[in-house]
């Protein structure tokens, strides 16, 4: 994805409309075509709806985004050689379900083989949550977290009592913010207009997020 995208869907997601559409009205016509065409690349190749919104986590946070289907979602170097990994959740709900963020995502087609793997990579997992595609709030807690642990293992457990079985998986691992609330947390992004968003936030996470707005 180019930085000029990446720009696009930042001021789209972040601020006004009226501010993105000061920012398409000072672009040339060429920088517009090739936008677009880069846009619509994205959707027609893709099986994956969230792409945009997973490049954006991504990139808000400071990593390099991944779009290979294999791998983590993102990377950056850490100043030591091996660099850290993040994996992103992104969240969107449309205003007119009956459906609220719980700061939750799943790790689909989940194994004790791939358990074991991302414990032992330097990985973070990147939490957002979207409605209509805005951005409510993005945050970041590293996966090797006790509790997180504890939660994804009894999900294992239940499944897979005696360890993996050859062409079976726990299709969905799924969490949400209760079990990862006493994580070393970091805020990378929470929405000014939070409080117009209310009603689409679980309590326990609108709270969490009206404490720690700047």
């Amino acid at each position: 994805m180019t930085q000029n995208l990446q720009e696009l869907i930042k001021i789209y997601s972040l601020n006004s409309h009226i501010d993105f559409s000061t920012h398409l009205l000072g672009q040339s016509k060429d920088t517009l075509i090739a936008l677009l065409s880069e846009l619509l690349t994205t959707y027609i190749n893709d099986k994956n709806s969230s792409t945009i919104r997973e490049a954006l986590s991504v990139t808000l946070a400071g990593y390099t985004h991944n779009s290979e289907k294999l791998g983590f979602n993102g990377f950056r170097q850490n100043g030591f050689g091996k660099p850290i990994n993040c994996e992103a959740k992104p969240k969107n709900i449309r205003s007119n379900e009956n459906k609220k963020l719980n700061g939750g995502g799943n790790f689909t087609d989940y194994t004790w083989a791939r358990f074991h793997k991302d414990k032992q990579e330097n990985l973070n997992l990147l939490i957002s949550g979207f409605v209509d595609g805005k951005l409510l709030y993005l945050f970041e807690f590293p996966f090797a977290d006790s509790h997180f642990l504890t939660h994804l293992e009894s999900q294992l457990n239940k499944k897979f009592p005696n360890g993996d079985i050859k062409g079976l998986y726990l299709r969905s691992a799924s969490f949400s913010f209760t079990h990862y609330k006493n994580a070393e947390i970091r805020i990378i992004y929470i929405c000014p207009q939070l409080e117009e968003y209310a009603k689409f936030l679980e309590k326990n996470l609108f709270t969490f997020l009206k404490a720690n707005r700047c």
